[in-house]
């Protein structure tokens, strides 16, 4: 009993001499930058094969558009931070030489409804006031006022922000905190970014357009 005993001691101790196993740490997050102020998503880029075997891409990324209060305090005014890397590449091994080409990047701004000038209409009646054997008292003078407001339908404004021409085979125009504004819009408005790609050679030139989506603001 008692060489039991003690190997029950000596088991119990060299269980309790043995370390603890920790668990391993858990992976740190991985946390990128923050997302822009106003991001929104790209529309799919434009692409064109033309017929002397160039290939013209033009995309959009990163963009972000932002309501903001306009610098004035009229009502009709409409004002917003934009921003967006816009890039146009000619790839391919065309059969006519390339001569160079441009990027324009812009934005377009739709109105619903413009508001026209405003209008003042006024009359002024006599109203006599007659008492007793067709006796005249006081006469009273009212004033009667109208406004009339001359509403016109919708227009699509361009914005040109930016543009860069180049002899290579690819373009990039980055716009950052640009503010775009129009004015006397009294309904909905909607802005959607544009960017247009050109190549050309020595007798054709091809035109590509990247339309971005559509925001309702």
């Amino acid at each position: 009993m008692a060489t039991a005993a003690v190997a029950l001691m000596s088991s119990t101790a060299n269980g309790f001499a043995q370390p603890l196993v920790e668990p391993p740490a858990p992976a740190p997050l991985e946390v990128g930058p923050p997302p822009a102020v106003g991001a929104v998503p790209s529309a799919p880029s434009g692409y064109l094969e033309t017929p002397e075997g160039w290939a013209l891409t033009v995309a959009g990324s990163n963009e972000s558009q932002e309501a903001v209060a306009p610098l004035t305090t009229a009502l009709t005014s409409r004002e917003y931070l934009v921003g967006g890397t816009f890039t146009g590449t000619v790839t391919g091994d065309g059969s006519a030489e390339l001569t160079g080409g441009s990027l324009v990047v812009g934005y377009r701004i739709g109105c619903g409804i413009i508001g026209g000038p405003v209008e003042l209409f006024g009359t002024v009646g006599a109203n006599p006031n007659i008492g007793p054997d067709a006796v005249i008292g006081a006469v009273e003078f009212p004033i009667n006022g109208q406004a009339k407001i001359n509403l016109r339908p919708g227009t699509v404004t361009l914005v040109p922000v930016g543009e860069k021409e180049f002899t290579g085979t690819e373009a990039r125009v980055t716009v950052t905190g640009f503010r775009v504004k129009i004015d006397g819009c009294v309904g909905q408005s909607f802005l959607q970014s544009y960017a247009t790609l050109t190549a050309s050679t020595a007798d054709t030139s091809d035109v590509l357009t990247y339309a971005g989506e559509v925001k309702v603001v």
